[in-house]
């Protein structure tokens, strides 16, 4: 009786889903085909679906639940709030308590030359906010001619208009006309795929002046900034050789431009730091931030704005004319606030630099021995396998991303989320996740690998 009520709750709600939910980065009709998968809870590292299925989440809800699912101490925060005072904007010279107490409490966690925020309520439109907050910076400073931002192929900076023109993903550019004019994007450091025999430290270095090379070629009184992510996240887990950002840094402090460092993903403990920059030495003017400043309770983002930044946006007489309703939004301050407590009384990004993540990265790595994977890579709480028909080869499978969703369809099936990007699997579990939750999710991506093995091997796929 349990298991047809199970069913025909699930079977309604994929209906329902089916005729009237327009899905983000799907293909529709397959989707109203296939039938969506119905999530019901969180606890920890787990999740339940409307059958009652445990499925470890190996991608953290998207790439931002770092405290974990199910937190009381986070909906009891948000319901204080809400009892108190639900909703009220921050334009017209007013605040409130949540987003003054989370402006000063982010601020305290980032770099010492960062003490303003500007609040927004995801990743995408903290960098759109970027894209406008960086072309006020030139003209402000007399230099108006400064307008284009350079980004890197295959970067993921969201889907607006103009965080969808910073990012790289040309799929995303085919629709719509983009990018917008005054974006240039150069190659991006991935060895795996892109090194055609070169050593890790050539790459790096050879990525790395791709850099200084645009800026020579558009002008530099025409640059007005270079955005990247510490690590590629949506891009593939990409991190770049030693030799990428130590380059990078030398090309930066010699040019007159703006680094803006995209923290959306690499932000709040996910690479050991509390900014994926700290962990490479970077010193970004500007930081989008997201995901994982409420571990995706509420919606919430942000930039993070260097001194060098804000006294220019903070002389007198000038104004910012941007904004969105939800801006500092209260209950989501709230719910960042309380995150923020946990990660700190939990120690989960020293957790993550000196005791998880360097166990994650042994354990994940071992996956590299398998026949399937021709790279196993790992950092912080991030990692991905390159898959491949034959190894040592850095070849590819042909219909480039048709053999990572079967992966990942296996991987569902084995109780796992894993993602796939074209033919790479990645994961970004939350950072409360435990040494034997890291056994038991290397143990069932081995047996995805196992399973995606056969069958490819049945289809004559491998070799």
């Amino acid at each position: 009786m349990t298991a047809n009520i199970k069913a025909n709750q699930t079977g309604r709600l994929q209906a329902l889903d089916a005729a009237h939910h327009l899905h983000p980065f799907s293909e529709q009709f397959g989707l109203a085909r296939d039938k969506s998968r119905v999530i019901v809870k969180g606890e920890g590292v787990w999740l339940t679906d409307s059958d009652g299925n445990r499925i470890l989440d190996g991608m953290a809800g998207l790439w931002c639940v770092q405290v974990g699912h199910g937190r009381q101490e986070i909906a009891d925060a948000v319901h204080k709030q809400m009892s108190e005072l639900a909703f009220y904007n921050t334009f017209f010279k007013t605040t409130h308590p949540p987003a003054a107490e989370l402006a000063e409490k982010v601020t305290s966690l980032a770099p010492d030359n960062f003490n303003k925020v500007f609040f927004t309520s995801g990743g995408s439109d903290a960098n759109d906010t970027v894209f406008r907050m960086v072309r006020l910076y030139w003209d402000l400073m007399g230099k108006p001619e400064k307008k284009t931002i350079i980004s890197r192929w295959n970067a993921y900076h969201g889907s607006t208009v103009a965080s969808a023109s910073l990012g790289g993903m040309k799929a995303m550019h085919g629709q719509g006309d983009l990018p917008l004019p005054g974006v240039h994007h150069i190659d991006q450091p991935y060895w795996f795929d892109e090194a055609d025999g070169m050593d890790p430290e050539s790459f790096g270095v050879a990525r790395a002046r791709a850099l200084g090379e645009a800026i020579d070629e558009l002008g530099e009184d025409k640059v007005a900034a270079f955005i990247a992510e510490p690590v590629q996240g949506a891009g593939a887990v990409i991190v770049p050789p030693d030799s990428y950002w130590r380059e990078l840094k030398k090309i930066l402090a010699e040019r007159d431009i703006l680094f803006v460092a995209d923290e959306v993903i690499c932000g709040f403990g996910r690479l050991g730091h509390w900014f994926g920059s700290e962990h490479f030495g970077l010193e970004p003017d500007l930081m989008p931030i997201a995901k994982g400043l409420s571990s995706g309770y509420l919606p919430i983002g942000g930039v993070m704005v260097s001194d060098k930044v804000a006294d220019v946006l903070g002389r007198e007489g000038v104004e910012f004319f941007h904004g969105y309703t939800y801006s500092g939004h209260p209950a989501s301050c709230a719910a960042a606030l309380e995150n923020l407590r946990i990660i700190e009384e939990e120690k989960l990004v020293e957790r993550v630099a000196g005791d998880i993540g360097p166990y994650f990265r042994e354990r994940w790595t071992i996956l590299g021995d398998h026949p399937l994977v021709g790279e196993a890579r790992a950092i912080g709480l991030m990692g991905a396998l390159e898959l491949v028909p034959a190894k040592p080869s850095h070849r590819r499978f042909e219909d480039a991303g048709k053999v990572g969703l079967i992966c990942r369809e296996h991987s569902f099936a084995h109780g796992l989320v894993m993602r796939s990007v074209n033919d790479t699997m990645i994961v970004c579990p939350p950072l409360i996740i435990s040494h034997d939750e890291v056994d038991d999710l290397v143990a069932r991506a081995r047996a995805t690998l196992d399973v995606t093995l056969d069958e490819l091997t049945r289809a004559g796929k491998m070799g």
